[in-house]
């Protein structure tokens, strides 16, 4: 039998896998994992499944919705991507992930219509979790789109709820160049009569979302109508909020497990599926609610959002983040400015498919830059960045690997400085403390 490193190898290089070589691992229909379903004798129909979509905010609201299911006594799957630092992160079962043993059986379960399917990595790895969960008998899990929605190949299942959060401008090439077309794209994912939760804040992309949810039956919730979600202090590590429901009047005060303003507006989500999930016979608490949202980064594992890395008062702060396209960094600036420093080091790198020059834009001229490259092949070259960010008065110098300029960052930057590593998922992921 193969080793987890040689299963793990092979997943990566015999297989097509979008984050690491991009439009070349791209299926545009749901043939493949038809097909790969088929050879598994169908398991994604023996589970209960939350389907979740958006440009930003997907994995987060999942994370938040697997935390509180698992607070309530339920057996939670969660399907996420991409990982950081292990394959094993992509499925969870109540926040542990996939035993390595586990990936080697499926590994060479596949491998006879590897052969003839073809399959994308993504394609494997989804109907890989579907199996998983299914052979596990979870109660219920949290699946996560990879891209857009309709074509999506986790869009076989028939959830018992779907949500759409933040909508912005990504991965064009595939979805549109419009945030209209993207927005259609990713309500996509909208079932006949199955509810449809959305946190969107544009109303006109509401408006589309509402349209097709109709066309179908769906019944149809903006978020934003039912909660408002605030801080009472901002506090290390855990913010102190409020959910005030709309609806009702009643008011719940908790602890934030992932404390960034990005979250608020996720979190209008999750309150509202809790809501539908509720009213659907299952049984989550308010302290249920509570205890997930505290407790979300050790019942999901989620890692790299608004991270911080050491908040040691000896040393430079460092907060990494997996945000990465324009609608992410007009939050994640605004989170920079508010943080106490005296200089901002900023660890940047990117991927060679993102139209860049949107980001560029908003960053910060007053930082001391690191341009630098994941160990992907669809890393744009440092020197192309360093060069590119020149052009919007972006300085700074040019480093080989992640390592190299976060060592760097570590040692120039004082006691009283903000060292930020960001821009792309797979910077983040090379952090060697995370």
């Amino acid at each position: 039998m193969m080793t987890y490193q040689e299963a793990e190898a092979f997943l990566f290089e015999q297989l097509p896998m979008f984050q690491r070589v991009g439009s070349a691992a791209y299926k545009k229909d749901l043939h493949n994992t038809i097909e790969l379903l088929k050879y598994l004798n169908n398991p994604h129909e023996k589970t209960r499944y939350i389907h979740v979509a958006g440009t930003n905010g997907k994995g987060s609201t999942s994370s938040f919705l697997a935390s509180a299911l698992k607070e309530a006594g339920y057996k939670t799957g969660l399907y996420t991507s991409p990982h950081l630092k292990s394959f094993t992160e992509r499925m969870r079962i109540n926040g542990l992930p996939i035993p390595e043993s586990r990936v080697i059986q499926y590994v060479e379960k596949f491998k006879p219509i590897i052969e003839s399917l073809k399959p994308s990595f993504f394609e494997l790895t989804t109907a890989m979790a579907f199996d998983y969960f299914a052979e596990e008998k979870v109660d219920i899990a949290v699946i996560e789109v990879g891209m857009g929605g309709r074509l999506d190949c986790t869009n076989i299942i028939n959830p018992e709820l779907s949500i759409i959060t933040q909508i912005g401008l990504d991965h064009q090439q595939f979805l549109g160049d419009t945030v209209e077309e993207i927005t259609k794209e990713k309500a996509g994912i909208i079932k006949e009569k199955t509810p449809i939760i959305t946190s969107v804040n544009e109303n006109e992309l509401r408006l589309i979302i509402k349209s097709i949810a109709d066309s179908k039956g769906a019944p149809y919730n903006d978020a934003s109508k039912y909660y408002d979600i605030s801080t009472i202090e901002e506090t290390i590590p855990h913010w102190k909020c409020r959910a005030n429901s709309l609806k009702n009047d009643l008011s719940i005060d908790f602890e934030l497990g992932m404390s960034a303003s990005y979250q608020l507006q996720n979190l209008k989500s999750v309150f509202t599926a809790i809501d539908i999930l509720n009213e659907q016979n299952y049984s989550i608490s308010e302290q249920h609610i509570k205890d997930g949202l505290k407790n979300v980064i050790v019942n999901s594992g989620i890692k790299g959002r608004w991270q911080r890395i050491s908040n040691d008062y000896n040393k430079a702060k460092i907060i990494a983040d997996t945000g990465h396209n324009y609608a992410a960094f007009e939050h994640l600036i605004k989170m920079i400015d508010k943080e106490e420093k005296e200089k901002l080091h900023f660890v940047f790198a990117s991927v060679n498919d993102k139209k860049l020059d949107e980001v560029l834009s908003i960053l910060p001229k007053n930082a001391c830059y690191y341009f630098t490259q994941a160990k992907i092949p669809r890393a744009l070259e440092a020197s192309i960045l360093k060069n590119k960010a020149s052009e919007y008065d972006l300085l700074g110098e040019r480093y080989s690997s992640i390592e190299e300029a976060y060592e760097a960052a570590k040692k120039n930057a004082s006691d009283k400085d903000l060292i930020f590593v960001g821009g792309s998922t797979f910077a983040v992921a090379e952090i060697p403390e995370l």
